[in-house]
């Protein structure tokens, strides 16, 4: 096998696996059959879960940034001053991924501090979920940079992706969860939109692997 299709389809393993710790390290959080309020869920869970969940941050970033090798290679016929910017913003976005994830750990420690002494919840966990708000603000910025150029390139064919890839890029997705949102109850919305982030990383770093699985790539 060619030592370059070897690592693009690793690289995709990598981003995949990213999506699925980060996607796990959520249900770690809040994941419980029988409530679907989150922020009681996060109040009752073990500190196992929740030290559990704030680790697979480590871990799923960094499968996340080995995923970015796919990107590398697939933007090789792009200008390099504009893979350099799909790089950048793209890795700033996993990298925001994680931050964001680890400083759940903050609302979980909260509400499970307001369970266990009898505090309400909603006041208890309001300035570590403001802390974790704000944070999200950064990425909006960044995935419109992203979003410009990484859609741009593949429209004009100066990547190695196909057109349709462009349907999983995350931007797509990311529009049809507010439309998910109006049907999905119970258990099913408590998983898929409390995980969605991480989900349309998985369904973006599979739908790359496949289009990518058998590109010949210039050393």
């Amino acid at each position: 096998m060619n030592t370059n299709i070897f690592w693009l389809r690793t690289f995709g393993i990598f981003g995949i696996l990213g999506g699925l710790t980060l996607f796990a390290g959520d249900m770690l959080f809040y994941y419980n059959s029988e409530s679907i309020n989150i922020a009681e869920n996060m109040g009752n869970v073990s500190d196992a879960r929740i030290i559990a969940s704030g680790v697979s941050a480590f871990f799923a970033t960094l499968f996340y940034l080995l995923g970015l090798g796919q990107i590398y290679y697939a933007f090789k016929p792009s200008p390099k001053k504009i893979r350099n910017i799909v790089l950048i913003s793209f890795a700033s976005l996993l990298v925001l991924y994680g931050v964001v994830h680890g400083a759940y750990v903050g609302i979980a420690t909260s509400a499970k501090l307001a369970v266990q002494n009898n505090l309400d919840i909603t006041k208890s966990t309001a300035l570590a979920l403001k802390t974790n708000n704000t944070l999200r603000l950064f990425g909006y910025p960044i995935f419109l940079v992203l979003s410009i150029y990484f859609l741009s390139q593949v429209w004009k064919g100066n990547t190695l992706y196909p057109k349709w890839i462009i349907f999983f890029f995350p931007l797509i997705p990311f529009i049809i969860q507010f439309i998910l949102a109006e049907f999905l109850t119970g258990t099913a919305r408590l998983i898929i939109l409390g995980g969605y982030l991480n989900l349309i990383l998985v369904l973006f770093f599979f739908a790359s692997t496949i289009a990518l699985w058998n590109k010949e790539i210039e050393s």
